[in-house]
């Protein structure tokens, strides 16, 4: 590096090679950290140049990148995420997918801003970093064990008490390859899109620990950042509705009313009494204990009890607004104990609770249906509602036990084919491989084009505003201006936390704020069209990736119950399929790529700085 080093890096990249046994440390220039921060970006980087084409996920030559970035540690709300990049399972393309907890922070106390994971071991291993540096440890005895009894195990191995140590890893999910599973830990905390958890079981790890060590990175501005963080809290606690006090289930009306809450399967868009599952309702009747993350001091996250009803006295992580709307409207049932306790069930699994949901809810409708008899269910009665047999059928699942958990391991996409006839017509899902957040977005057509296009394995723009949501140009302009989930995802910080998930990038006063954050940990000037600049650095290079992998345009779309017209509520008769390919069209021609082939153009490589990947797609 030229000058004085950069604040907010160790500038310490710790790789691990399972096969061998032997770790290493390398770095990255000041450039490659400015072009692509860390996180996310600084992943899509070491993905790109380390596992080229021919690479499957489950070689033992892909890469698990778990990144933290400049912000790691620092005061600023929620920065201690961090993002898990490889090449996942479900899209067989790049993958990005980020976890709250005390992760990242933890990681740059011991001096590393990354750790790269390669190869696969021999014998079933955990990995332990500290101060000191890393050790692989035997970890067959963990085997089996949820994601929640394993952190306490090995946190009593390494003899760290609660906030001593950060464990993040995978459940039986994991270790039996099921291609939705998820890496956990901190209690409940989720890494989950695209199946990085079945890499890690490729590769035999079965978690990673971390100490909390005793190095931190410079901050070179900390009157300004502490300035700027507490403009970024009152401006996040002032918001309607605000995730501050009552989390994210404050969505969950919202969705109701507006047409994109998933009921059934999406066989209705109705779903009265649906404040009965906003935060200020539920709750009251639950025993809460907060459980908050690093410099975190939102009323957001808990561990509950229930109270009442027939799961009185489960404990377990308060869900997420997409947790509720997994096991309850999709699935069509309407206790609040019975959707606890499956959403934890998922958590202590290790399976994303988004695709979970939306297989529950495809197997309720196919059994009703008589698409999927009490023979082909492996005896579970897969009525809707019926929480009992959707317990069950997750055990099948996560264990690959019975010939339908077996197949539907797979998820939703390849189960739904391997199943055939009219269940191609119920599963939804995007045709890349993975299913939808917990959304009807049938009604929200933004974020079915942002999943269609992003190189992510999940969104890159977000719940953005749109003008008209049904109108062509406003949606395509909409996602192609606002995808600032990879910049966020690079520093790496919550969304949730900072006030910064969706709204509009060129207004949202607190994505300003994080612009003017960075610069004052690492003492560059860096500019809000800089940070846009970086987001779509990062989305074309991941992008530029899947092509090389064999995922183009052509599994750009949702699968037909996904893309049809809901039959009633507020989007009722409105076809998205009418409209993709003008959607797409425009989307391609305002952020510069080939709409025949999907190929960002050299043009638009050369002005992110990308040319040194022009002759991978460009050849002739």
């Amino acid at each position: 590096m030229s000058g004085a080093e950069p604040g907010g890096y160790t500038n310490n990249i710790l790789r691990v090679d399972l096969s061998s046994g032997q770790s290493s440390v390398f770095h990255a220039s000041e450039e490659e950290l400015r072009s692509f921060i860390g996180g996310t970006g600084l992943g899509a980087l070491l993905l790109y140049r380390e596992v080229p084409p021919g690479v499957e996920w489950s070689d033992p030559a892909n890469r698990l990148i778990l990144a933290s970035g400049p912000l790691g540690g620092t005061n600023v709300p929620g920065c201690g995420s961090f993002s898990v990049v490889t090449r996942g399972c479900l899209t067989n393309g790049g993958t990005s997918t980020q976890a709250n907890g005390y992760f990242g922070a933890y990681l740059k106390f011991c001096g590393y801003d990354a750790v790269v994971l390669q190869g696969a071991a021999s014998e079933w291993c955990y990995l332990y970093i500290n101060d000191k540096g890393v050790e692989i440890r035997d970890a067959r005895h963990l085997l089996g064990m949820d994601t929640w009894v394993m952190e306490e195990a090995i946190k009593q191995e390494i003899g760290k008490g609660e906030r001593e140590a950060t464990v993040f890893g995978i459940g039986p999910a994991g270790e039996n390859l099921v291609k939705f599973a998820a890496i956990m830990g901190d209690k409940g905390h989720a890494a989950a899109h695209n199946g990085v958890g079945a890499v890690m079981g490729s590769k035999r790890v079965k978690a990673v620990a971390v100490a909390r060590g005793r190095r931190k990175p410079a901050v070179l501005d900390q009157e300004l950042v502490s300035q700027l963080n507490e403009e970024i809290i009152a401006t996040a606690k002032a918001k309607p509705l605000s995730g501050y006090d009552w989390g994210t289930s404050m969505l969950y009306s919202g969705a109701a009313v507006g047409g994109w809450l998933p009921v059934k399967n999406l066989t209705t868009s109705l779903w009265p009494d649906h404040e009965e599952f906003m935060g200020d309702h539920y709750r009251p009747l639950l025993e809460m204990k907060r459980h908050p993350c690093w410099a975190c001091q939102a009323k957001h996250c808990h561990i509950v009890k229930v109270l009442h009803g027939p799961f009185a006295g489960y404990v377990g992580e308060e869900p997420e607004y997409e947790g509720w709307a997994a096991f309850t409207s999709l699935i069509g049932q309407r206790d609040h104990g019975a959707a606890i306790m499956l959403s934890d069930l998922c958590d202590r699994l290790g399976v994303d609770v988004n695709e979970a949901g939306w297989i529950v809810a495809f197997t309720m409708e196919a059994f009703e249906k008589g698409v999927i008899t009490q023979q082909d269910s492996d005896g579970l009665e897969l009525r809707w509602g019926n929480v009992l047999a959707a317990k069950e059928l997750l055990l099948n699942i996560a264990n690959r036990r019975g010939k339908l958990g077996n197949t539907l391991a797979e998820g939703l996409k390849r189960g739904a084919e391997a199943m055939g006839g009219e269940a191609l017509n119920m599963a939804v899902y995007m045709e890349k491989g993975n299913t939808p957040r917990g959304h009807d977005h049938r009604a929200r057509w933004n974020e079915m084009l942002d999943y269609a296009t992003s190189g992510a394995g999940t969104i890159e723009a977000g719940p953005v505003l749109v003008r008209d949501r049904f109108d062509p140009e406003d949606v395509a302009r909409a996602v192609a201006t606002n995808k600032t989930l990879p910049f966020l995802d690079s520093l790496v910080t919550c969304a949730q936390s900072t006030g910064t998930f969706g709204g509009d990038a060129a207004s949202n006063p607190n994505l300003v704020r994080l612009v003017r954050i960075l610069g004052a940990v690492t003492g560059w000037e860096y500019t809000r069209e800089e940070a846009l600049d970086t987001v779509q650095r990062i989305s074309s290079l991941l992008r530029t990736f899947n092509l090389r992998h064999g995922v183009g345009p052509e599994v750009e779309k949702p699968s037909i119950r996904y893309g049809s017209a809901p039959v009633d509520g507020p989007a009722a008769g409105k076809c998205v399929m009418e409209a993709w390919d003008q959607m797409l069209d425009r989307y391609y021609e305002l952020v510069g790529w080939d709409r025949a082939s999907g190929r960002p153009l050299p043009g638009t490589l050369t002005r992110l700085g990308l040319e040194w990947v022009i002759p991978d797609i460009w050849r002739g």
